[in-house]
């Protein structure tokens, strides 16, 4: 049954046609929210042009966090790029024009596709697994390896025998692929044409795998005029899609608040923020910090990651913890092996396993990552399974 979120109790016979049949009129978010926890059959809600977005996008987080296949539709008298970009990010799988009724009922279909997907997918899982956890490697400053610490990290894992995925979202000037010495033979841009319908096997047809890790990898396209056409909203599908048959989805990002990148970062479990020693990358953190307050990120999830230190540059490591008001949970320390493995297109973490900053890059995946979400960890033989206090 669809319910019809409107303060006009008439307005379902308008969509009727549309909705393919009978709608339930609801006229407030608490009722709908509470026969959606009593019914699982509840699984699309279609906001009328009458509710605001704020309030819109409130029942879309909801629902997204207490029940995931619902769908969520939102009508809107005129598009707006700006009220669309807040609806993806709050989970609104699309956004149509009210008066466009063959527009609302293809978006009907997909959303049905996609729920009858979501529910498929769960119910394929074995009891007592988890989900995927998703970690977003972001810093405002291009140059302080995200790249380098997302592949490592993501390598790490692998390597340890967790399924992984690692997304390059750095849909212009992606490196991930060329550093790991990977051929996609297929790239984001093709998740495009399965918009609304991505499944397993659409993204295993765009995923390459490095061999001797067994990372599964993400690129994008080879041209970067193909990142305009890659609506936020496939990214979405794609890291949902992905949460689904994986252990860890790791993302690296382009050192910018793109809607790709506040797409993965609103979806996130943990952020990575790596900064370097020097003052344009610190103050650019500061501001990424600051903006993430803005965006109501939770500071539980964040760990700040100190790259190439021990450099002496002038600026030291105490110093930056001073700026940021912050200790970073995290310093790797400055290694000439890094580019030396990346030039080889082999990750650090199995090029020189007992460099300094491949250890830094293990404990950073193996504590801060593993250990905070209770995953056991092997040591020299120990298990272990701590959870770690942020240090937020």
């Amino acid at each position: 049954m669809t319910i019809l979120w409107s303060l006009d109790p008439h307005v379902g016979e308008t969509y009727r046609l549309a909705l393919g049949g009978e709608a339930e009129v609801m006229t407030q978010a608490p009722r709908i929210l509470k026969a959606v926890d009593e019914s699982a059959n509840h699984q699309l809600v279609v906001i009328a042009p009458d509710i605001g977005v704020d309030s819109a996008c409130e029942l879309a987080e909801r629902l997204r966090v207490e029940h995931q296949e619902v769908g969520v539709l939102l009508l809107r008298q005129r598009l707006d790029v700006n009220v669309m970009a807040h609806a993806l990010r709050s989970g609104i799988r699309e956004v149509v024009q009210s008066d466009d009724h063959t527009a609302l009922a293809d978006a009907v279909r997909r959303s049905e596709q996609l729920t009858a997907q979501l529910a498929g997918e769960g119910a394929g899982r074995g009891e007592g697994e988890t989900r995927a956890r998703i970690i977003t490697v972001f810093s405002a400053k291009g140059g302080v390896g995200k790249t380098t610490v997302s592949t490592n990290v993501a390598a790490h894992l692998a390597a340890s025998g967790k399924r992984t995925l690692l997304v390059d979202l750095d849909l212009m000037f992606g490196d991930v692929a060329i550093t790991l010495q990977l051929l996609p033979s297929g790239t984001v841009s093709d998740l495009v044409a399965m918009r609304g319908h991505l499944d397993k096997s659409g993204l295993d047809s765009v995923v390459a795998t490095h061999e001797e890790t067994g990372l599964d990898v993400v690129a994008p396209s080879s041209d970067p005029a193909d990142a305009d056409r890659v609506p936020s909203d496939v990214i979405a599908e794609l890291l949902r899609t992905a949460r689904v048959h994986y252990d860890y989805v790791i993302v690296d990002t382009p050192p910018a608040f793109t809607e790709h990148v506040l797409t993965a970062l609103d979806v996130s479990d943990l952020t990575l923020l790596i900064a370097t020693l020097d003052i344009p990358a610190v103050k650019n953190l500061r501001i990424a910090m600051n903006t993430l307050d803005t965006l109501g990120a939770s500071r539980d999830s964040r760990v700040i990651v100190l790259n190439r230190s021990g450099m002496k540059v002038g600026l030291a490591d105490d110093e930056v913890a001073t700026a940021l008001k912050q200790e970073p949970a995290i310093s790797i320390p400055n290694s000439l092996a890094v580019p030396t493995a990346a030039n080889r297109g082999v990750p650090l973490v199995m090029e020189n396993p007992r460099d300094p900053s491949t250890v830094a890059i293990r404990e950073l995946a193996d504590q801060e990552i593993r250990a905070r979400f209770g995953d056991p960890v092997h040591t020299n033989g120990r298990k272990t399974s701590r959870l770690r206090r942020s240090r937020v």
